[in-house]
C-alpha cells in the first residue's frame, strides 16, 4: 500500500469519527493560513471575484464555502477523503458557486479545466511533489496564482529535510485519535527549487509559527504564480552529446561565374562553414563570407533555399543551402583561413573535386547541374525558383 493511500485512509477515519459524533462545524470569515490568526487572511488571494478557484484538501469545506459566498467566486473544493466531503456536503448543500468533489487531487487536476487561483491549507506535504507539481503546472492558467502552506517542523520541533523523501509524522487532530501519516517536510529552498523546476515563480515565503510556547510547530506560506508567458527549460543542465554538425553553404553567382575556393586539403568549395551559437543562418553566411573571402553582405541579401541532411559516420550533417543576392568587394585570400584561391568559375566549366556539401548545395540550387555526390535529403524552405535566377 503506497504511503499517500495510507494517509487518505487516516483522514477518512478522522472524518468518519466526526461524522459519527455529529461534530459541529464553526464558520470562518477569513482564510486561516497557519496555526495562529496572524496571517493576511483573504487579502493574500487578491481579487477573486468571479474567478475559478480550487481548494486542494478542502476537508469539511469551510474556507471554500466562505470564498464562494463572500466573493462570488466559482470555488471547487476537492478532497481524497470521502467522509470529509460528506461532512462538507451535509453542511453546505446549496452554496451558489461551490462544488465539493471527492477525488485524488492530482487526478482531479489532470482532468479539470484550468483554474485562475489554486490554494491549499496544510495539504501539499501529504503529496509527492513530483506527482503534484507537474499536475498543478498544467491545471493553473498562465498568469494564475498559487498559495499553499506546508509544515516546516512538527510539534516536537523536528525541522525539514533537504531531500525529497517522506517521513512518518504523528498528527493530533482535535477531538480525534492520533494519526500516523507520512509527509514530505522539505526546506523552503527545496520547495522553491521544485516549484521553479516545474515552471512556477515564487513571490514570497512567510514564516507561520505556533503561538504557544510549548508548541514548536512551524509552517511556511508560499505565494507563487505561473508566468503569463509559457516558458521553456532544458531537460538537464548537461550539454547534449555531440551527434550533429550544422553548417551553411553560400552560392554567389556573378556575370563571370560561380565563386569557389580551394581548401588546403584540395577540395573546391563554396563560401560557408559552421553555424556558431547564437547566430541566425543568414548571420552565419554573412560572417563566413567576410572571414573567408573579404566580401561583405547583409543578412537581408541572403536567401535560404532549404536543408540538406546526410551523415558522416555517426554524426548527422545538416547543411543549409543559401544564395547571396548582393555583396560588396572583391574576393581575396584571408589570413589564417583554410580556404584560399578564390575564383569565379563558369557554370559550364566547374572543376572536379567539389567538397561534398558544396556539391549538394549546388544541385539543390540548380538540379540540372551535372554534379555527382553522395545522396542528401533536401527539404526546401520555400519556392526556390526565384533564388535560382
Amino acid at each position: 500500500m503506497d504511503i499517500e493511500h495510507q494517509t487518505r485512509l487516516a483522514w477518512d477515519a478522522y472524518g468518519t469519527h466526526h461524522l459519527g459524533r455529529g461534530t459541529p462545524l464553526t464558520e470562518v470569515d477569513q482564510i486561516t493560513w497557519g496555526p495562529a490568526a496572524n496571517a493576511a487572511g483573504d487579502a493574500i488571494l487578491g481579487d477573486i471575484r468571479g474567478l475559478r478557484v480550487l481548494d486542494i484538501g478542502c476537508g469539511p469545506g469551510r474556507h471554500a464555502a466562505h470564498l464562494a459566498r463572500a466573493y462570488g467566486a466559482q470555488v471547487d473544493g476537492v478532497d481524497a477523503s470521502l467522509s470529509q466531503i460528506e461532512r462538507a456536503r451535509a453542511r453546505y448543500p446549496e452554496v451558489p458557486g461551490l462544488r465539493l468533489i471527492h477525488a485524488d487531487a492530482v487526478e482531479h487536476l489532470s482532468t479539470a479545466a484550468p483554474y485562475d487561483v489554486i490554494y491549499s491549507l496544510s495539504t501539499f506535504h501529504f503529496l509527492d511533489p513530483h506527482r503534484l507539481l507537474p499536475a498543478l503546472a498544467t491545471a493553473l492558467k498562465p498568469g494564475g496564482r498559487l498559495y499553499f502552506t506546508v509544515l516546516h517542523t512538527n510539534s516536537a520541533g523536528h525541522g525539514p529535510t533537504s531531500t525529497i523523501t517522506p517521513r512518518p509524522e504523528i498528527l493530533r487532530p482535535a477531538g480525534g485519535d492520533d494519526l500516523t501519516v507520512h509527509m514530505w517536510v522539505l526546506t523552503p529552498e527545496l520547495w522553491e527549487d521544485l516549484l521553479v523546476h516545474y515552471g512556477f515563480r515564487v513571490q514570497d515565503i512567510t514564516v507561520l509559527d505556533a503561538p504557544e510556547k510549548n508548541n514548536h510547530a512551524s509552517y511556511r506560506l508560499f505565494q507563487v504564480h505561473r508566468p503569463a508567458r509559457i516558458t521553456a527549460r532544458p531537460r538537464t543542465p548537461k550539454p547534449p552529446l555531440a551527434h550533429a554538425a550544422v553548417g551553411v553553404g553560400a552560392v554567389l553567382l556573378a556575370p563571370q561565374g560561380l565563386l569557389l575556393g580551394r581548401h588546403r586539403l584540395g577540395t573546391r568549395e563554396l563560401p560557408g562553414g559552421t553555424v556558431e551559437p547564437g547566430e541566425s543562418l543568414s548571420e552565419a553566411v554573412v560572417r563566413e563570407l567576410a572571414e573567408e573571402t573579404g566580401l561583405t553582405a547583409l543578412p537581408a541579401d541572403v536567401r535560404l533555399l532549404g536543408t540538406l541532411l546526410d551523415h558522416v559516420g555517426d554524426v548527422v550533417r545538416l547543411t543549409v543551402a543559401t544564395v547571396v543576392t548582393a555583396w560588396q568587394g572583391t574576393p581575396a585570400d584571408q589570413p589564417d583561413e583554410s580556404v584560399t584561391d578564390w575564383r569565379w568559375w563558369p557554370l559550364d566549366s566547374l572543376p572536379s573535386g567539389l567538397f561534398e556539401c558544396s556539391a549538394q548545395v549546388l544541385t539543390a540550387w540548380r538540379p540540372d547541374l551535372p554534379i555527382d555526390h553522395p545522396p542528401a535529403h533536401f527539404t526546401p524552405f520555400a519556392d526556390t525558383t526565384a533564388a535560382a535566377e
